[in-house]
């Protein structure tokens, strides 16, 4: 993510700005925030990532959702797309708007060179605000790795997952995701 040069601009301009631009945007304390292309296997790794879990979610309480469903952290006033979250119970929506919501339960991102310093840092740190969420996930695209987060008292702890038939279980959904399947179709020398 980069961003935009020094454009400062009010809430109301970034929605109408937001809706009608080719590109999605973050916006953080009145800035501006261009999201950067996905790659192929992050396309690949994001679509199997939301198959199985829509599959294993049928017919219960809790829905996945692409990036284009904006989250708002309140705590810090960020608004990001997450590559998938998960919401448990109905959409909780900010600002009275029916793209926005503030209550995920898992969120995953799949790392780029371009993200990953923030995706692990700044954002994950923005991400443990969220009072509803319970696991946050990490999925590198240039190799078979991820990486959960899972809140424990005040830490946050890490489960990291690297061999193909590793399943990552993600309790707080009754769900898992299997690597072999994350990465069916993945060819590393083809990323960024």
């Amino acid at each position: 993510m980069s961003a935009l040069p020094e454009q400062h601009i009010s809430l109301e301009d970034y929605f109408k700005l937001d809706e009608t631009s080719d590109n999605k945007h973050e916006y953080y304390q009145g800035e501006l925030y261009a999201m950067t292309g996905a790659s192929m296997n992050h396309n690949l790794i994001v679509g199997a990532a939301y198959r199985s879990l829509a599959n294993q979610l049928e017919g219960k309480a809790c829905w996945p959702y692409f990036s284009d469903f904006r989250l708002k952290i309140e705590a810090v006033n960020l608004y990001t797309y997450p590559d998938i979250s998960v919401i448990c119970g109905e959409p909780q929506l900010a600002d009275g708007r029916n793209d926005t919501f503030v209550n995920p339960t898992v969120l995953i991102e799949v790392l780029s060179d371009s993200t990953e310093a923030y995706d692990r840092g700044k954002k994950a740190g923005f991400y443990r605000t969220i009072p509803s969420l319970r696991e946050y996930l990490l999925i590198a695209q240039d190799r078979h790795h991820v990486e959960r987060y899972r809140p424990h008292g005040q830490d946050w702890l890490l489960t990291a997952y690297s061999a193909l038939d590793d399943e990552v279980a993600l309790e707080s959904i009754g769900c898992a995701l299997s690597l072999a399947a994350i990465y069916e179709r993945v060819r590393f020398n083809e990323c960024e």
